[in-house]
Parts: structure tokens; sequence; C-alpha cells
């Protein structure tokens, strides 16, 4: 009797739970149903392209390529249209300098239906942080940033840039191109380790590549799982093979942040160790928070500082590796600017073989052609933002708080209506006079407003010595049998990489 009477308790358990699941399940879905409402008609307003029943615009953007689709948009629909990933995640995207000014000059936070995705990866770091804490790390990790910090990393960007050229000359000598971008991601990567841990001379060790490894898998998995609308639900996302893949590479990148943390906090109890620190020729990333603490004395938590620094690697090495990257590929395609840069940096060193903190601030040519090539391949190709209150926008429409907001860099910054012609490689357009005649968020390649990137300067000095070392030693040509296809990749990217010919012409200057 006894086990008919469990074995009915069990089935009405089964009965009480399937059903609680149900009315969960239903709960669920009426929420995502009431909010897609909610943001379809906040933008009404809006006339945009035709979206798929199911796909929204994912399944147009994945087949035809996302940045070509957007811009192709963007001269259909002026200012902005409704994008849709999926049927339940839909952002306003804007490509218009007024319309960037009206959100990005203000401090709303990150989208969390897209930045959430990080949030296993890099936490609650400075990029994912809002409202008082942000406040209170964006102030604690200014001193990271000023230049009397950043004046001693310019050997140290070149340290790790002569360490890939050695490389370059070897691969040269087999006279046909290739893929530079692991190699410039790689030097990225030994720079970072550098500036961030204090990471000695010597390349990239095992665990530093297992880091690499880990960090371009999680900026893959993190792109592919925000077009594709089956993966946004965490539950499902996590017992898919993908969101496996995604675990373990975050245990890779953590354990490695981890170690270096423990490693250094256990050497800073050593008096001498102290002592050495205090004496290096510069101060990481990683001594200015461990000794950064508040206006109230409060230090970083283990779980902020390795946020942090997570944040830190991936925003430093991904972007910049992007960047330099783009910018050869630049150069290649225009000979004429990579001479005219080259014959700039060789008047700046006047036959010295290295470059002190004051000669960045003379590469006027070399940096117009940066940030031409910024405007046209932009690092972050697009962010997002959620509207913590109101916005009206130059034209008269408006959106309400809530609504999610897509700034598409890469459609702005080849927009016609700003740009006159924006399919052309013109760096005097950012010429002193030039620059002062053009909207303040026209060209936006590190983000604007209060929340913009906090290591800007860092990357445009990095950006300065590896490039300005890099057309010193090379001459750089297109293979036209393998033309880039950029894509995003949180970053932008090539989808077949990015293969150039390399012809050295000698070391140092370049005589």
């Amino acid at each position: 009797m006894a086990p008919v009477l469990l074995s009915l308790s069990l089935s009405r358990l089964g009965l009480w739970a399937f059903g609680l699941i149900l009315v969960l399940g239903f709960l669920k879905l009426l929420r995502v149903l009431l909010r897609r409402q909610k943001l379809a008609r906040a933008m009404d307003s809006f006339p945009g392209p035709p979206t798929h029943w199911l796909f929204g615009h994912a399944l147009e953007i994945q087949q035809t390529g996302s940045l070509d689709k957007v811009v192709s948009w963007a001269h259909q629909f002026p200012y902005a249209h409704p994008l849709w990933l999926g049927q339940f995640l839909g952002f306003l995207n804007i490509y218009e300098p007024d319309y960037a000014k009206a959100v990005y000059s203000r401090g709303d936070p990150k989208a969390p239906d897209v930045y959430d995705f990080l949030l296993q990866w890099i936490g609650k770091g400075l990029l994912l942080l809002e409202g008082p804490k942000w406040f209170q790390h964006r102030k604690l990790l200014m001193p990271g940033f000023h230049y009397d910090v950043l004046k001693p990393y310019v050997a140290v960007f070149a340290d790790s840039t002569c360490a890939m050229l050695d490389k370059w000359e070897e691969k040269a000598r087999e006279d046909k191109s290739f893929d530079i971008f692991c190699d410039v991601g790689h030097m990225a990567l030994d720079t970072l380790m550098k500036c961030t841990f204090g990471k000695a001379d010597g390349g990239l060790s095992h665990r530093d590549s297992s880091y690499y490894r880990a960090v371009s898998e999680l900026t893959l998995l993190t792109q592919q799982r925000m077009e594709s609308f089956q993966y946004h639900n965490d539950f499902i996302y996590w017992l898919t093979p993908h969101g496996r893949r995604f675990l373990r590479a975050c245990q890779v990148a953590h354990d490695h942040t981890d170690q270096v943390i423990r490693e250094r906090k256990t050497a800073l109890q050593d008096e001498k160790e102290r002592e050495k620190i205090r004496n290096r020729r510069h101060l990481d990333f990683l001594d200015i928070l461990l000794g950064a603490p508040d206006e109230d004395g409060i230090k970083l938590s283990n779980a902020d500082l390795r946020a942090e620094v997570d944040t830190f690697m991936f925003e430093g090495h991904d972007t910049t590796t992007s960047g330099i990257s783009w910018f050869l590929y630049c150069m290649a395609l225009y000979p004429e600017h990579q001479q005219r840069c080259r014959e700039e940096v060789r008047e700046i060193l006047e036959g010295r073989d290295s470059f002190q903190w004051d000669d960045l601030g003379k590469m006027t040519y070399l940096t117009m052609c940066i940030k031409e090539s910024f405007r046209l391949y932009p690092p972050v190709p697009q962010v997002f933002r959620q509207l913590s209150k109101p916005v009206s926008f130059v034209d008269g429409r408006s959106l309400p708080a809530g609504s999610l907001i897509s700034l598409h860099i890469y459609a702005l910054h080849r927009n016609s209506a700003v740009w006159p012609d924006p399919e052309v490689f013109d760096p005097p357009c950012f010429s002193p006079e030039n620059v002062t005649r053009c909207h303040p968020y026209a060209f936006i390649p590190f983000s604007a407003g209060p929340r913009n990137c906090i290591g800007q300067q860092f990357a445009m000095n990095e950006m300065k010595v590896v490039t300005a070392l890099c057309l010193l030693r090379f001459e750089f040509a297109l293979d036209p049998s393998r033309p880039p296809i950029a894509m995003p990749q949180l970053v932008l990217r090539s989808r077949n990489g990015i293969h150039l010919h390399l012809k050295p012409l000698g070391s140092g200057s370049g005589k």
C-alpha cells in the first residue's frame, strides 16, 4: 500500500512541477511579448527595412554582410531606422551626428540586452558598470592613464613591436603575402601584458598564448551569440555546445588573471619586492589598481580587480589589433600616403633609432592617416545604450525611457550626408582647419560623451609608435588575390584575414 501512495504522491508532485514550469514559462513569454510591443511602439515613427517574421533583420545581415547592408540602409533611411535581431530584441539604429549627440552626450548605461553577454567573461568592470559605482571606478582608474604614467610605455610599445618586426623579416624572405592580423594580435597582447601585469620581455609564454586564444574565441562567440536570437536566453545558451565553449574559454581567461593578481599580491608582501616595484622604470596597470584607494580609503575588491583587468585586456587588446591592422591595409592600398608618413617619421627621428615621448606630438601626417583609417575602419563598429530617460531628436521625433539604441559608428563614418566622399581615403580632412568645421559627433572611433573610452590616449600613443616602426622597416603592398572582407566581431576584423606583401627596407630608420 505504501509504495502505491508514494507513487501517487510523486505523480502529483510531478504534475504540480510541470504546471509550475508551464505557468512560469507563460509569464516569461508574456513579459517578452509586452516588452517587444513596447519597443515596437516606441519606434513607430521611424520607418525601416522589412523584417523577417522570425529572424527580424538578423538573417539578411548574416547573408549579405552587416556592414555594407547597414550602410545601404543608412542611404535609404536618413538619421535612423529600427534594427531587429530576432523578433524580441529591437534597437533604433542611428548613424547621424545630431542623433548621436542627443544620446551619447548623456550618461545612459550600456544596453544590458547586448553587454550582459560579456558579463560572464569581463564581470562588472568599467565597461558594464553604471551609476555611482561607475563614477567611483572611473575616478580610481583615471590616474592610470595620466601622461606621466603613459610616457614610459613608449619604450614598451617599441620593444614588443620590434620583436614582431623581426619575425616579419623572416616571413618577408619567402616573397609571398601573409596575414598580419594574428601577429599584430600577439604583439598587442604582449604589450598589454607588460603594461597591465609588468610581464618581462621574452615574448608570450604558453600560458599567455592560451589566454590569447581564449580571448579570440570569446570575442567570436559573443558576436555569434548577439546575431543568433536562439542564443539570447541564458538558460538555453549554457546548455548548447556554443555556450559550453564560451564557459571553458572564460575559465582560461579568469585563471590567467587570478593567477597574475595572486602572484602580484604575494610579491607585495615582501619589502624588497615593493622597493623593486617602486624603482621600476614604469608602473603597470595592476600596480595602480592595487594601490588606488578612493576618497574613503576603500580599495577595489578581488572581484572588482579581476573585472577591471579583464575589461582592460579585452578593450585594449582587440581594439588596438584591429586599428593597427586596418591602418597597415590602408597604407598598402594608398602607397603615396604610406611614403609621406614614412618620410615624416624619418625627419622626426633625425638619424636616431628610437622614439621619445615628445616625438609623438610631431607625427602630424601619420596621425591624420591613423584617424582616416579609424573613420573608414573603426575598431569598434557598433555600440549600444539603453535610455534611462526620454530623448528628443533634432527632427522632432523622440523615444521613451527604456528604449534601446544602436550607434552604428561604421555607418556614421561613411554617411554621405556628413562626409562628402565617404569611401575616399582623405587624411587632410583631419587637418586642424578641417577638424574645427567638423561636427563633434561625426567622428567617434572611441565612442563619445561621459562614457567614452578611458584608454584612448594610451591607444593613440601605441598606434603611433607601432605604425611608425612598421613603416620604417617595411614597404607594404596589397595581395590582389586576397582582398580583406570586413566583418564585425565585437571589433572590426576581416573574415579572411588581412594579407599583405612586405618588402624589407632595412632596420632602424629604413636607410
